[in-house]
Protein backbone atom coordinates (compact mmCIF):
# COMPACT_ATOMS: atom_id res chain seq x y z
CA UNK A 1 0.00 0.00 0.00
CA UNK A 2 1.09 3.64 -0.51
CA UNK A 3 -0.05 6.50 1.03
CA UNK A 4 0.77 9.43 -0.94
CA UNK A 5 1.09 13.32 0.81
CA UNK A 6 1.03 16.55 -0.88
CA UNK A 7 2.71 19.77 -0.49
CA UNK A 8 4.24 22.83 -2.54
CA UNK A 9 0.81 24.47 -3.58
CA UNK A 10 -0.02 28.34 -2.96
CA UNK A 11 -0.37 31.48 -4.88
CA UNK A 12 1.22 32.23 -8.16
CA UNK A 13 1.09 35.17 -10.91
CA UNK A 14 0.17 33.96 -14.13
CA UNK A 15 2.65 33.25 -16.28
CA UNK A 16 4.46 31.71 -13.22
CA UNK A 17 6.24 28.45 -11.93
CA UNK A 18 5.27 26.15 -8.79
CA UNK A 19 6.66 22.71 -7.97
CA UNK A 20 4.85 20.04 -6.54
CA UNK A 21 6.10 17.05 -4.71
CA UNK A 22 4.34 14.15 -3.36
CA UNK A 23 6.25 12.01 -0.57
CA UNK A 24 4.71 8.85 -0.84
CA UNK A 25 5.04 6.09 2.18
CA UNK A 26 5.07 2.10 1.24
CA UNK A 27 7.71 -0.60 0.79
CA UNK A 28 6.11 -0.52 -2.78
CA UNK A 29 6.39 2.70 -4.30
CA UNK A 30 9.23 2.30 -6.53
CA UNK A 31 7.23 -0.28 -8.42
CA UNK A 32 3.69 1.90 -8.23
CA UNK A 33 2.85 4.04 -11.43
CA UNK A 34 2.26 7.80 -9.74
CA UNK A 35 0.18 10.41 -11.11
CA UNK A 36 -1.67 13.47 -10.86
CA UNK A 37 -5.00 14.60 -10.64
CA UNK A 38 -6.87 17.96 -10.18
CA UNK A 39 -10.21 19.36 -9.01
CA UNK A 40 -11.79 22.91 -9.58
CA UNK A 41 -14.46 23.88 -7.79
CA UNK A 42 -17.46 23.05 -9.90
CA UNK A 43 -15.45 21.11 -12.00
CA UNK A 44 -15.28 17.15 -11.79
CA UNK A 45 -12.16 15.80 -11.11
CA UNK A 46 -9.48 15.49 -14.45
CA UNK A 47 -6.47 13.80 -14.91
CA UNK A 48 -3.21 15.82 -15.33
CA UNK A 49 -0.06 13.16 -15.78
CA UNK A 50 1.37 10.34 -14.60
CA UNK A 51 4.38 8.46 -14.67
CA UNK A 52 5.23 4.33 -14.59
CA UNK A 53 7.46 3.20 -11.85
CA UNK A 54 10.85 3.04 -13.70
CA UNK A 55 9.75 7.00 -14.88
CA UNK A 56 10.38 5.18 -18.58
CA UNK A 57 6.80 6.24 -19.51
CA UNK A 58 5.13 9.76 -18.55
CA UNK A 59 1.51 10.97 -20.08
CA UNK A 60 -0.01 14.38 -19.87
CA UNK A 61 -3.48 15.71 -20.02
CA UNK A 62 -3.54 17.66 -23.75
CA UNK A 63 -4.36 20.87 -21.52
CA UNK A 64 -0.78 20.67 -19.55
CA UNK A 65 1.44 18.99 -22.36
CA UNK A 66 4.56 21.34 -22.64
CA UNK A 67 3.83 23.48 -19.73
CA UNK A 68 4.05 20.73 -16.81
CA UNK A 69 6.60 18.31 -15.78
CA UNK A 70 6.05 14.68 -13.74
CA UNK A 71 9.19 13.31 -12.40
CA UNK A 72 9.87 10.77 -9.62
CA UNK A 73 12.94 9.61 -7.22
CA UNK A 74 12.70 5.94 -6.11
CA UNK A 75 15.41 6.26 -3.54
CA UNK A 76 13.38 9.32 -1.88
CA UNK A 77 10.02 7.73 -2.55
CA UNK A 78 9.16 11.45 -3.97
CA UNK A 79 7.29 12.60 -7.31
CA UNK A 80 7.27 16.02 -8.43
CA UNK A 81 5.11 17.99 -10.94
CA UNK A 82 6.91 20.89 -12.03
CA UNK A 83 4.19 23.71 -13.69
CA UNK A 84 5.77 26.18 -15.42
CA UNK A 85 3.77 29.16 -17.97
CA UNK A 86 0.76 28.54 -15.24
CA UNK A 87 -2.81 29.66 -16.30
CA UNK A 88 -5.74 30.94 -14.12
CA UNK A 89 -7.42 28.00 -15.57
CA UNK A 90 -4.95 25.58 -13.85
CA UNK A 91 -6.25 26.81 -10.61
CA UNK A 92 -7.58 23.73 -9.11
CA UNK A 93 -7.03 21.04 -6.01
CA UNK A 94 -4.18 18.88 -7.06
CA UNK A 95 -3.63 15.29 -5.81
CA UNK A 96 -1.58 12.72 -5.96
CA UNK A 97 -2.44 9.34 -6.69
CA UNK A 98 -0.89 5.65 -6.59
CA UNK A 99 -1.51 2.31 -8.59
CA UNK A 100 -1.92 -0.35 -6.62
CA UNK A 101 -0.73 -2.67 -9.12
CA UNK A 102 2.97 -3.56 -9.52
CA UNK A 103 5.41 -3.25 -12.39
CA UNK A 104 3.08 -1.92 -15.02
CA UNK A 105 5.78 -0.62 -17.76
CA UNK A 106 3.30 2.45 -18.32
CA UNK A 107 0.66 4.34 -16.41
CA UNK A 108 -3.16 4.60 -17.03
CA UNK A 109 -5.26 8.12 -16.81
CA UNK A 110 -7.90 6.40 -14.51
CA UNK A 111 -7.85 3.72 -12.09
CA UNK A 112 -5.74 4.71 -9.02
CA UNK A 113 -6.53 3.30 -5.82
CA UNK A 114 -4.58 5.15 -3.09
CA UNK A 115 -5.21 9.48 -3.05
CA UNK A 116 -3.81 12.19 -1.04
CA UNK A 117 -5.68 14.70 0.62
CA UNK A 118 -4.52 18.00 -2.31
CA UNK A 119 -3.12 20.72 -2.26
CA UNK A 120 -4.17 24.03 -3.46
CA UNK A 121 -2.69 25.79 -6.33
CA UNK A 122 -4.28 29.40 -6.96
CA UNK A 123 -3.07 31.40 -10.15
CA UNK A 124 -4.19 34.66 -10.69
CA UNK A 125 -4.44 36.73 -13.59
Amino acid sequence: QVQPVESGGGLVQAGGSLRLSCAASGRTFSRSAMGWFRQAPGKEREFVACIAWSGGYKNYADSVKGRFTISRDNAKNMVYLQMSSLKPEDTAAYYCVADSVLDRSICNTRGYDYWGQGTQVTVSS
